[in-house]
C-alpha cells in the first residue's frame, strides 16, 4: 500500500466533520455533514503571496539536504524508506514547492521512487501539492497511478501539517476524487514514543485514514524539532515504520 511522508501503512474512514485548516483557506464544512465526513465542494483558496521558501514546521521541519532513514515492517516484508529533501523547487497553482523525493524498498528491492511537492504558509501550515510517483518491479517503471497534482483534473492541494495542531483537528492531506483522499485527525500532543533515533515525550500522535479504503488505520508520531518519528497500523493491516537515522549534508 502506498505511502506519504512516509506512504500510508493502512488508513481509516471514519464519519468525522471537517473543520476548517488555519492560514490561507477559505473553505467551512458543515456541522452535519454527510456520512462520508465530506462537505462539497472542497476548493481551499490558494494565493501564492501567503506562502514562504522555507519549510521550519517543527514537526515537518525539511531543510534542504537531509535525509530521513525509517526501518521496519509492513505484513511480513521487510521495510526501508529513504525521504531526502532535495534542493529543487516546482511551480504547483502558483506556489514554489520543495521536491522531496521518498524511495521505498520491500525486502531489499526498490518498489516505489516518488517526488512529493510541499509548502509552508506564513502561519506555518504545511501544505501537500502532489506528487509524481513510480511504482517499479525488477527495476522497470510498472506504474504511475499514484501521480496527481493540485489544480489538474479538479485535484486540490491539503494540509500535511497544521501550525498550531490540537487534539479534536481534523482536516484532508490531499484531495484527488476518487484517487487520492487522504485525511487526518489530531489525537495527542502527550505521546511518549520509542525509536532507534531516540526517545521522544510530548509528541504529536495523528490518526490517518481515507475513505477509499475503508476499514485501515494508521497512526503517525512526530517529534518537535525532529519530524516524523513512528508510523504504525493499527486496523487492518500489519506494519510499523521507525526513524533509524537523520543525515544533513
Amino acid at each position: 500500500m502506498k505511502r506519504k511522508l512516509v506512504r500510508n501503512i493502512v488508513v481509516l474512514f471514519l464519519g468525522v466533520v471537517l473543520v476548517m485548516v488555519s492560514g490561507c483557506t477559505d473553505t467551512s464544512y458543515s456541522e452535519d455533514a454527510s456520512e462520508e465526513g465530506l462537505e462539497d465542494p472542497y476548493n481551499p483558496e490558494i494565493d501564492p503571496a501567503n506562502f514562504v521558501e522555507e519549510i521550519d514546521n517543527p514537526y515537518l521541519p525539511f531543510e534542504p539536504g537531509t535525509t530521513f532513514v525509517y526501518e521496519g515492517e509492513s505484513d511480513g516484508e521487510t521495510i526501508d524508506v529513504e525521504i531526502y529533501v532535495t534542493n529543487q523547487t516546482k511551480e504547483v497553482m502558483g506556489v514554489t514547492t520543495t521536491v522531496i523525493r521518498e524511495r521505498e524498498w520491500e525486502d531489499g528491492e526498490l518498489v516505489e521512487d516518488t517526488f512529493d511537492w510541499f509548502a509552508q504558509d506564513k502561519d506555518g501550515n504545511v501544505w501537500y501539492f502532489g506528487e509524481d510517483s513510480k511504482e517499479i518491479e525488477d527495476g522497470e517503471v510498472v506504474s504511475t497511478a499514484g501521480s496527481w497534482e493540485a489544480g489538474v483534473d479538479g485535484a486540490q492541494p491539503g494540509i500535511i501539517m497544521k501550525a498550531d495542531p490540537q487534539p479534536g483537528d481534523v482536516y484532508r492531506q490531499e484531495y484527488y476524487e476518487g484517487e487520492a483522499e487522504d485525511m487526518a485527525e489530531v489525537l495527542s500532543l502527550e505521546a511518549s514514543v520509542t525509536v532507534p533515533y531516540g526517545s521522544f515525550e510530548n509528541s504529536l500522535q495523528t490518526r490517518e485514514w481515507t475513505p477509499l479504503e475503508p476499514g485501515v488505520e494508521e497512526n503517525k508520531y512526530y517529534a518537535s524539532g525532529v519530524g516524523l518519528l513512528l508510523e504504525e497500523a493499527v486496523e487492518g493491516g500489519d506494519g510499523r515504520l521507525e526513524l533509524v537515522e537523520i543525515t544533513t549534508e
